[in-house]
């Protein structure tokens, strides 16, 4: 591409004003817009964007392009980022609208299950993986360069219409820190991105957790904290552990006393306890019959006595 083919050079400023203008007319259109806002001249501020953006950076691939890419999120030139399963659509503001897709591999399903078993048991909770609430242990399982979430350079797929000629244009690196500032707010879209479901992550650790901590019948229980996060209500702690133990003395109450009928006979104090419920029984039957039965009210006895006679 020879030299005199390049766009003039255009300002923040200028480019800042041109996206708002194309934003309102977009959405006169009908298009539905979701840009990204920077609040100063941190990026990305939560373990989810800081992830995926030092991730980037860890490429030499990348490395020469993100700088001009910072700068263009930065002042708000990304006026629209949408994310689905393997595909990342934006509009980027230069010299003058650009449209841009990067299509993500899905992640691979033995990668997934890998990560899924060295995360096992060591996610307390739903909201705790999406907040970043971590151990070290499992931020290194998912960060893993090779083996974690997020994709390498080999599984991205750029596709801009600027008229740059290399690989990762200014545009699509200010679409990968968007990225990031993403999922600041939405750190579940990653798992959308890579064609996972984060909820496999809690399901794996739920079940690790009941198999470590059964009941003396075998069973598993559930705490508070895990049935808040399965039916999403906050439950008392208190009331739940003493709900539950009644719960499991009255099953167990149950079973020891319907033993099974085949090859048993029931003992004399087993009859005993039976013949006295079913008199008690009786008894409180016969109260209610008692207290419910229709009172009868005796008509009055017609007088043997002819009228007029003294």
């Amino acid at each position: 591409m020879s030299w005199f083919s390049y766009r003039p050079y255009v300002s923040a400023g200028q480019r800042r004003a041109k996206a708002a203008q194309h934003a309102q007319k977009l959405a006169k259109k009908g298009e539905m817009l979701a840009p990204v806002k920077i609040d100063g001249r941190t990026i990305a501020r939560t373990f989810w964007g800081k992830a995926w953006c030092g991730h980037m950076e860890s490429y030499s691939d990348y490395a020469n392009r993100l700088p001009r890419g910072r700068t263009y999120v930065r002042n708000g030139s990304v006026i629209d980022l949408q994310i689905a399963s393997g595909k990342i659509s934006a509009m980027v503001m230069g010299s003058q609208l650009y449209r841009g897709t990067i299509a993500i591999s899905p992640l691979a399903p033995q990668r997934w299950k890998a990560i899924k078993a060295a995360c096992s048991g060591k996610i307390d909770s739903l909201v705790g993986l999406l907040q970043g609430r971590l151990s070290d242990a499992v931020m290194r399982i998912i960060t893993d360069r090779d083996s974690g979430l997020f994709p390498a350079p080999s599984e991205i797929k750029l596709d801009c219409s600027c008229p740059d000629w290399a690989d990762l244009c200014k545009h699509h690196a200010a679409v990968l820190y968007g990225v990031g500032a993403r999922l600041d707010a939405h750190p579940e879209l990653l798992f959308v991105l890579r064609g996972v479901d984060h909820l496999e992550l809690i399901g794996a650790a739920a079940d690790a957790s009941a198999l470590a901590t059964p009941d003396s019948n075998g069973g598993a229980l559930m705490d508070a904290a895990q049935m808040a996060d399965v039916f999403g209500i906050e439950i008392d702690a208190g009331a739940a552990g003493a709900a539950a133990t009644a719960a499991v003395a009255v099953a167990r109450g149950k079973s020891a006393a319907s033993p099974s009928r085949v090859g048993k006979k029931p003992s004399a104090a087993g009859n005993k306890t039976r013949s006295m419920t079913h008199v008690t029984s009786k008894k409180r039957v016969a109260k209610t019959k008692i207290l419910t039965a229709p009172v009868k009210v005796k008509p009055p006895k017609k007088s043997s006595k002819k009228p007029g006679a003294k």
